[in-house]
């Protein structure tokens, strides 16, 4: 079976030469005929993975609540810009502003909603889910396109698609990663010329071992950077949901998904999911360095369970039978347990907020 993208970034290689993993990964999920969010419905049991908000509505709901809070502690301001920056289907926003309507009538009536989706088949998935909110709920192409003001902005699972940069340790220092062809024409890895700057490494690069893997992310930061100039400009708190690790490493990350399995990074371009673990430490750097306060950093589970996710469970199945309540229970212990395929550890939450105020469930004072 032949596969038209990997034709093309072979065809590419040909004639220029190896393709630097950032450039492998933009193609994978953005070239315009073949990438996987142009030709793929990733989301749910009949795609590749599963997101929180797919798995159960308490997980939006509790996204709402903190949203709903964070609202009262900058002053209940009216004229809100509630956004969501890659929305999937919509449902993490469809369950955010059931709980904004019930809990804050005022915060609903007022705000506007914003989702800033690329795709236009997600789009009309959006607009189906979001039906409820007809007139209310603008879409936008970039980020960029949001209009001023006060801002309250989720971003669930967004960091971790976008592209890094891999470097490489080999005899002569650390190389860039780069995606090229073995003898027998198929995709693999090897090191590229471009080397990088040592203070950058979490550790003397003499202290690595050949073949360990570094990886950085100018564009995440990037993104990081022009929220927190947004949210500086015009006030708010910002949300950033993910997978990844709290402090800055060595390891590889890159990972491919396919049919709610893993698959070799370089087997299926544009037709597995290609991710990459989300560095905490260097977004909570951007966000000091661009004078945000940064509330906190938490794992999903602690975060979801300090703001009454067991609470909401316990009222979601009262008075259901006995295989309802089961599917809560096992929901619960999906999105806030630890251990292979939960996301309670795995996942952490990071909120910022322009200006300084003291958000639940984080310490009044950031580390």
């Amino acid at each position: 079976m032949t596969n038209p993208l990997a034709d093309k970034i072979k065809a590419l290689i040909r004639a220029n030469g190896p393709i630097s993993v950032t450039d492998y990964f933009s193609l994978c999920l953005a070239d315009p005929e073949h990438g996987y969010y142009r030709v793929r419905e990733p989301f749910g049991r009949a795609g590749d993975f599963t997101t929180a908000p797919e798995i159960s509505q308490l997980f939006g709901e509790m996204i709402g609540i903190f949203l709903v809070h964070a609202w009262q502690q900058h002053g209940s301001p009216a004229n809100a810009i509630l956004a969501e920056i890659g929305p999937g289907r919509g449902t993490m926003m469809s369950d955010m502003l059931r709980v904004v309507r019930r809990l804050a009538p005022a915060l609903y009536q007022s705000a506007s909603i914003h989702l800033v989706e690329t795709s236009d088949r997600l789009r009309e998935v959006q607009a189906e889910t979001l039906a409820a909110h007809e007139g209310k709920v603008r879409w936008h192409q970039s980020f960029d396109t949001l209009p001023a003001g006060f801002l309250l902005l989720a971003a669930n699972e967004l960091f971790d698609a976008i592209p890094i940069r891999q470097f490489v340790r080999t005899a002569q220092g650390f190389r860039e990663r780069m995606v090229g062809l073995d003898a027998d024409d198929r995709l693999t890895f090897a090191a590229g010329v471009a080397g990088i700057d040592p203070s950058l490494l979490p550790s003397p690069p003499q202290s690595a071992a050949e073949g360990t893997i570094f990886e950085i992310a100018p564009a995440r930061d990037a993104v990081m950077a022009a929220m927190c100039e947004r949210l500086r400009t015009g006030g708010g708190t910002a949300v950033i949901i993910d997978y990844g690790h709290l402090s800055t490493g060595y390891g590889d990350t890159l990972q491919a998904v396919r049919n709610h399995r893993y698959d070799p990074p370089l087997a299926n371009p544009g037709r597995a999911d290609l991710t990459s673990h989300v560095d905490f430490e260097q977004l909570v750097s951007r966000a000091k360095a661009e004078g945000v306060h940064v509330n906190g950093l938490a794992h999903q589970g602690d975060f979801l369970v300090a703001l009454g996710l067991l609470e909401r469970a316990a009222a979601l199945g009262r008075d259901k039978d006995a295989a309802t309540q089961e599917r809560i229970r096992d929901d619960v212990e999906r999105l806030a347990g630890s251990g292979a395929g939960k996301m309670g550890e795995l996942f952490k939450v990071l909120a910022v907020s322009s200006p300084e105020v003291a958000l639940a469930p984080f310490r009044k004072k950031a580390p």
